[in-house]
């Protein structure tokens, strides 16, 4: 409200009771607080100026003074109103007022922004802060945040421009998002002073992070008119309005959005239904080769969007050639879950070691006898680089042994890092333990196997996909026996 009074209190009422009627349908959905300006005009004039109306601002001052009794007759009515009450103070006198009025919150205005004495006094009765900071600079900002946080104070910080009215340029909304990445921990508002029939810059606001906003509200009469940049009520209630279709519009940031039932209908609909390209009789696996993707899907249809080498689908029934496949007539077994575990498991050996892994690197899990026995036999394994020259990171959970293979081309030698395990080369057991070293040159036959857990770092010439041969025909038929992935790391 400021001094939109105009130092009447009825009038200051007629605001409130206004307002309230325009909130009256937000009051569920948002905290509403008016604000009220106190300044002890004794004090906090100086002695030869006082009651010079020569003065702009000392003429507005005086000619709007209220008594403390009708500020808290307005107070007293904002609270009927289902209003929160704020007071911005001026002087130590008005912070004392405040606190014996009880509001809310407390106040600091830009001009005080840095008015060690006020803060001193604002900081004594812990009353939650709001301050704006408009012509701050970082530094100034660092210190003030310091010092109410320090005591515990409840502090929230607020984007202003101390132009009234700001003209659009002048406005500098993005420095919501400043403040929000400079200091996410607080709450970041929005103090406006633009063109009140300007009803775009709010919204841009909220969606740049703002959780709170200043407006200054007036009510004109045929005696009393507001200034350029409050508000008049038809100007309160689309600028309103604007901001909470906006809230609506942006949703949420926190979380992942749940589509609506009609969004997953009208998307299923788009996608390519699952068929059987052959007779497939009952208990049967499916795989690629036994169906085909075809637009547009059955009611309740498997679609494409089903199938990943994660999911493995096995038929309840008998499916003829050419038919839809339904979900009821199939049992899935998803291994998603299996690989995130895996993966987990992993990061824990990794972190139990202190080895360092480079950035941007892939992580590649073999699973020989599929991600079910992957606990038994399998290997992860990270590639470093792959030039002339090769260095990977083979890693073996506790309990687990990689299967003997051979290179043909490919020479290697195996560096323990962390652990201790045993390596058969052609037959032959080595024990290994951290900081041995053991080459394998071509066709040597190698398995390892570890009960604890082990890191081996890998040095070897160039390392060819198709330059490994498993003993047991059974993984070389497997043709989906490794998952590689890019984004695996865990904190």
């Amino acid at each position: 409200m400021a001094n939109n009074h105009s130092g009447f209190v009825q009038h200051g009422k007629n605001i409130i009771k206004t307002y309230s009627s325009l909130c009256s349908d937000y009051f569920d959905k948002y905290e509403f607080v008016f604000k009220f300006q106190y300044r002890d005009l004794d004090s906090f004039i100086r002695d030869d100026m006082k009651g010079d109306l020569n003065i702009p601002l000392i003429k507005r001052f005086s000619e709007t003074k209220l008594e403390d009794h009708e500020f808290l007759e307005l107070i007293n009515l904002c609270r009927k109103c289902n209003f929160g009450t704020m007071v911005t103070p001026f002087d130590e006198i008005s912070v004392e007022k405040a606190n014996q009025h009880n509001v809310d919150y407390l106040k600091i205005a830009s001009c005080s922004f840095g008015d060690w004495p006020l803060m001193e006094k604002i900081s004594e009765f812990g009353k939650k802060v709001v301050a704006s900071c408009a012509g701050a600079d970082l530094e100034k900002v660092d210190n003030v945040i310091s010092f109410f946080l320090n005591r515990g104070i409840s502090f929230r910080l607020q984007h202003c421009v101390g132009e009234y009215p700001t003209a659009n340029k002048d406005l500098n909304v993005n420095q919501v998002l400043f403040l929000k990445k400079k200091y996410p921990d607080l709450e970041i508002g929005f103090s406006s002073h633009e063109n009140p029939d300007m009803t775009v810059i709010a919204p841009l606001a909220l969606a740049l992070g703002a959780t709170s906003f200043e407006k200054h509200v007036a009510l004109e009469t045929d005696e009393i008119k507001k200034n350029a940049y409050s508000t008049s009520p038809h100007q309160f209630s689309k600028w309103l309005k604007s901001l909470d279709e906006a809230m609506e519009i942006l949703g949420d940031s926190n979380h992942r959005y749940i589509p609506s039932n009609k969004e997953s209908k009208s998307l299923r609909n788009l996608q390519r239904g699952v068929f059987a390209k052959k007779n497939l009789k009952k208990s049967h696996l499916l795989s690629r080769e036994d169906i085909y993707f075809a637009f547009p899907p059955s009611e309740n249809q498997l679609t494409a969007n089903d199938f990943s080498k994660y999911s493995k689908f096995s038929l309840k029934f008998n499916v003829e050639k050419g038919e839809p496949i339904l979900i009821k007539k199939v049992t899935e077994e998803n291994l998603r879950n299996e690989i995130k575990q895996i993966v987990e498991n992993v990061c824990k050996l990794i972190n139990l070691s202190n080895l360092t892994i480079p950035s941007n690197v892939d992580l590649e899990i073999s699973h020989h006898y599929g991600i079910k026995l992957f606990t038994k036999f399998g290997l992860t394994m990270i590639t470093v680089i792959n030039r002339s020259y090769c260095k990977k990171i083979l890693i073996l959970l506790p309990g687990q042994a990689h299967p003997e293979q051979y290179h043909k081309v490919k020479e290697e030698t195996f560096h323990v890092l962390w652990g201790e395990g045993v390596l058969k080369i052609d037959g032959k057991e080595n024990n290994l333990f951290k900081g041995e070293m053991h080459t394998i040159l071509p066709e040597q036959r190698h398995y390892f196997e570890s009960k604890n857990g082990l890191i081996i770092e890998e040095i070897s010439s160039t390392h060819d996909k198709d330059d490994s041969f498993y003993t047991d025909k059974k993984i070389m038929e497997n043709k989906d026996r490794k998952t590689v992935l890019s984004h695996w790391r865990i904190s």
